[in-house]
């Protein structure tokens, strides 16, 4: 199967399986996990093959995030890169440097202004290798104030660059007035 931009949600969800596969039985990094076809397929949707490698290495180990949520973020994503930045990767990487404790609160929401900063990240393709947003500590959060990974991420494109706009929309989901 050719793995263009033009059959990207089958060629998503095929490297997803494939690599899935290949973490089952015993490929266990990144490095030749995908082949020179495969990583030039993810490049076009915006997203890394380290980004690929996480969330099937927390798929596989803990069981989330599930396939449809992978492909749902890859989505957002492939899409943020083509309605908002024009097809153009921005060539940055937020450093870890940048990122909020895992402390910091905003509204006394402890993690909310580091996922923020990491939704925004993501959604520019400007995650730093060693960074994953629906990480370990992302999910329960999220969880938690009854988010899913897509719907924060769409939620977090929606408001762009107002930070109580998105804290405001998850003091209310989160039922915290």
């Amino acid at each position: 199967m050719s793995l263009t931009p033009l059959s990207w949600p089958e060629g998503f969800r095929t490297v997803h399986a494939r690599a899935v596969g290949s973490y089952r039985s015993g490929k266990t990094s990144p490095t030749g996990m995908f082949t020179p076809e495969e990583e030039s397929f993810l490049g076009s949707i915006g997203c890394t093959p380290r980004e690929l490698f996480d969330l099937v290495e927390d798929y596989c180990d803990a069981g989330e995030p599930t396939p449809e949520e992978a492909f749902e973020m890859a989505s957002l994503r492939r899409d943020y890169l083509t309605k908002v930045q024009g097809g153009k990767v921005s060539g940055r990487r937020v450093s870890m440097e940048e990122l909020p404790a895992k402390s910091a609160e905003a509204a006394g929401i402890r993690w909310l202004p580091r996922i923020i900063v990491k939704a925004r990240a993501k959604l520019r393709g400007e995650m730093p290798p060693e960074l994953m947003y629906g990480c370990g500590g992302d999910r329960p959060f999220l969880a938690s104030v009854h988010f899913t990974l897509p719907e924060f991420l769409r939620l977090v494109w929606e408001k762009g660059e107002d930070t109580d706009a998105i804290v405001d929309a998850v003091r209310a989901r989160a039922g915290r007035r």
